[in-house]
């Protein structure tokens, strides 16, 4: 049996160089008795093309079996062009370019700092340092007294449940007296066109 290889390396049939036209019917006389294949298959030139197996290209024909090779004799006296020397050049960096930083930044030392004077800065004359855990009461701190405005707003605030003491069936005393606008009143009267004459 063939392999999957040699299976997969056969041409395809060209099914339609040679429709097959089979049919049940006939009218005469029987059909003849088919002992062979129904058809004969023929390969197109691009189809027996593809089938071949691929070949190298012609200029690629010897493998090098080293990285050293020989090197021809124009090559050992040739001369390089001014062109290809200032090519061979390397590039120079733009006018404004400059060097990465470091990562770390050196720091210098203290007595680096006292031989270029530069002592470390002064604070400000209005800061004040964190106040120590305990510090001195004033006075008039002592002896202040609050005035009935400040034990109001020190009470805790009241609060109630949902809805506990509302009525919502209470009419204010401001809805009592109100008297409606003309406007209003014009406003509450139904719509001529939906008034019926007596």
């Amino acid at each position: 049996m063939a392999s999957r290889t040699e299976q997969l390396s056969q041409p395809k049939p060209n099914l339609l160089r040679h429709v097959d036209r089979r049919s049940v019917y006939w009218r005469d006389e029987l059909p003849p008795k088919r002992t062979g294949c129904s058809t004969s298959f023929e390969l197109t030139p691009r189809w027996s093309q593809l089938s071949r197996s691929k070949t190298t290209q012609p200029g690629f024909d010897h493998i090098r079996d080293s990285p050293i090779w020989v090197v021809s004799k124009g090559a050992l006296h040739a001369h390089a062009s001014h062109r290809l020397c200032a090519l061979a050049l390397p590039r120079c960096p733009a006018a404004g370019w400059q060097p990465d930083r470091p990562i770390l930044a050196s720091v210098s030392s203290t007595k680096a700092l006292l031989k270029t004077k530069q002592a470390p800065k002064h604070e400000h004359p209005m800061y004040s340092r964190e106040r120590p855990m305990s510090w001195h009461i004033p006075r008039a701190a002592r002896n202040a007294v609050a005035s009935k405005r400040v034990v109001e707003l020190s009470c805790p605030k009241e609060r109630k449940a949902l809805f506990e003491g509302y009525n919502p069936y209470i009419v204010s005393q401001a809805a009592r007296s109100a008297q409606p606008s003309p406007r209003l009143q014009e406003l509450c009267l139904p719509l001529p066109r939906k008034c019926k004459l007596k």
